[in-house]
């Protein structure tokens, strides 16, 4: 369909409709937030680290053991507690020893070139590093070729957090 020349204003420009102009804000705000990567560690709303479970813990007593807000220490942009002082301290001591790999964000989604949330109760130590996942569920598939995953999750790791 044509519409009549008088209808046209060639010297005017078409402007843009509000649709396109929100999906193309849309898109470049999504775009400015995949590019500046992900928090460095994994945090709850509070800013609390691995849901608040002591990750000392992991190491010492094989469990996954919930933190306690008297017992926190300041890391990495995050909030991290502990069952006790002594944890807190062996933390405040090696950091990098105790902290969960790629951030504490899931293994299996980091593998995937992706990032996800954890249960704490899906953990893993491999060659003295935890490593925390979605669910057990998916703990059970990342479990099944472990070796692969760490190695693909080793390379996306740094692409994912520095964005």
């Amino acid at each position: 369909m044509s519409f009549p020349s008088r209808l046209r204003s060639p010297s005017r420009p078409r402007s843009p409709s509000l649709a396109s102009t929100t999906w193309a804000l849309l898109a470049t705000l999504l775009f400015a937030h995949a590019a500046s990567g992900v928090e460095a560690v994994h945090q709850d709303r509070n800013g609390v680290a691995v849901e608040g479970t002591d990750v000392v813990a992991y190491f010492a007593d094989g469990a996954a053991t919930a933190g306690k807000a008297e017992y926190e220490h300041r890391w990495n942009g995050a909030t991290w507690r502990f069952a006790s002082a002594e944890h807190r301290d062996l933390f405040v001591a090696d950091p990098e020893r105790y902290a969960p790999q790629y951030g504490g964000y899931c293994a299996f989604a980091v593998a995937h070139g992706s990032t996800a949330g954890i249960d704490p109760e899906a953990w893993t130590i491999v060659d003295g590093k935890l490593y925390l996942n979605l669910s057990p569920r998916i703990q059970h598939r990342w479990t099944a070729d472990r070796a692969r995953f760490i190695e693909q999750a080793d390379a996306n790791w740094p692409g994912l957090r520095d964005g």
